[in-house]
């Protein structure tokens, strides 16, 4: 098992991916911002869905889903039809503007991530992808709460370190 000081650096190191996903915002197209992108990468990993499973997936209230979702129609890039099983629910599906739209978001976090990561073997890159699906797998549904109970002995031990007085 890894060392306290180690799980440190990592909780660091993770709170840094900050940086990684801003400049991968800063890539989205103007008219498709973070939650459009979001909206579009969701179906089209997951295909077409009910608006309360993208809510689900995307970890928002459904009022911020709905936001994103009447965003990504404007732009003609899903369609809203009637779920067949209940008529009072929608089903998303993505247009064929909806897939270029999504090619293109795709096309550009591919080249920066290219171009920023130029200088690391495709070994390195493959081990960054194992590590971070095992992270992530680590995880699980991190939609659901937090076991608290885990957190309060490190919260506790931070805060006596730094009340601590230097002997």
């Amino acid at each position: 098992m890894a060392a306290q000081v180690q799980y440190e650096e990592l909780a660091r190191q993770l709170s840094a991916i900050g940086a990684v996903k801003r400049d991968l915002g800063r890539i989205l197209p103007p008219d498709c911002p973070g939650g459009s992108a979001a909206v579009l990468t969701l179906l089209g990993r997951h295909g077409d869905m009910r608006m309360s499973k993208l809510a689900e997936l995307l970890a928002v209230d459904m009022s911020v889903t709905s936001r994103h979702v009447a965003h990504v129609a404007e732009r003609g890039w899903i369609e809203r039809s009637p779920d067949p099983a209940d008529k009072r629910s929608r089903i998303l599906r993505l247009t064929a503007a909806g897939h270029i739209q999504l090619d293109e978001l795709s096309r550009r976090s591919t080249d920066l991530l290219a171009e920023r990561l130029a200088d690391w073997s495709d070994d390195d890159v493959g081990r960054l992808i194992q590590l971070m699906t095992r992270l992530r797998e680590s995880f699980g549904d991190c939609r659901s709460a937090p076991r608290l109970a885990h957190f309060a002995p490190a919260a506790e031990s931070v805060a006596d370190r730094t009340t601590r007085t230097p002997a």
